[in-house]
């Protein structure tokens, strides 16, 4: 998490020194996210097509961003991000999780929050989506909570009004009521509402 904290200088982004772990059991959307993140510069990433592999991994080297596929057959990423959280060794207990999902009912969004994820993107992902939640992630100030019943980033927010320099509201924070759970999937403004993040311009 440190060295995701000092990777923005000013208005320039350096991921090289940035180590990921992406893990999806789809070869294809694996190799899409890849080529995503090496799109960003990053040198450091190991990909994982099990959850049992992932592991093998964040045991053995430190990892400084997840990128973790929601569903797969056995363990999911449900799974690994419980076992990232609980069991999983310092510091990558406390590293930043992205899941993404082509399921984003709120039941979905709920679980992958109340799990430990910083945040949660719709698929397909976008370069430019995947970028901001990076961003977003190594701007914010969240508070780690490290508890009996949940351990992860602070799920309480507080309303700061708009950000300096904005005049009134803006039209994504108005409240987004949740669907009951099995509904349809919510849209990623739904998803960013829900998980409250920061705003911060490209």
């Amino acid at each position: 998490m440190s060295n995701l904290g000092a990777l923005i200088s000013g208005e320039r982004i350096n991921l090289e020194r940035i180590s990921f772990l992406l893990i999806d059991d789809n070869q294809q959307s694996l190799d899409i996210i890849g080529q995503v993140v090496s799109g960003f510069g990053v040198r450091g990433m190991h990909k994982c097509q099990s959850v049992r592999e992932a592991k093998d991994i964040a045991s053995r080297m430190d990892i400084d961003f997840v990128i973790t596929n929601v569903r797969f057959s056995g363990e999911d990423g449900f799974d690994f991000l419980r076992w990232l959280r609980h069991v999983a060794n310092e510091p990558n207990r406390y590293a930043p999780a992205v899941m993404v999902t082509g399921d984003t009912s709120a039941a979905v969004v709920q679980r992958a929050r109340d799990c430990g994820a910083h945040f949660v993107i719709a698929k397909p992902i976008t370069p430019k989506i995947l970028l901001q939640r990076i961003f977003w992630i190594a701007r914010e100030n969240r508070l780690f909570i490290d508890s009996e019943s949940y351990k992860g980033p602070d799920r309480r927010f507080k309303r700061l009004g708009p950000p300096p320099g904005v005049t009134g509201r803006r039209a994504d924070d108005r409240a987004t009521k949740l669907r009951d759970e099995g509904g349809p999937n919510l849209s990623q403004d739904e998803i960013n509402a829900f998980m409250k993040p920061a705003k911060v311009n490209l």
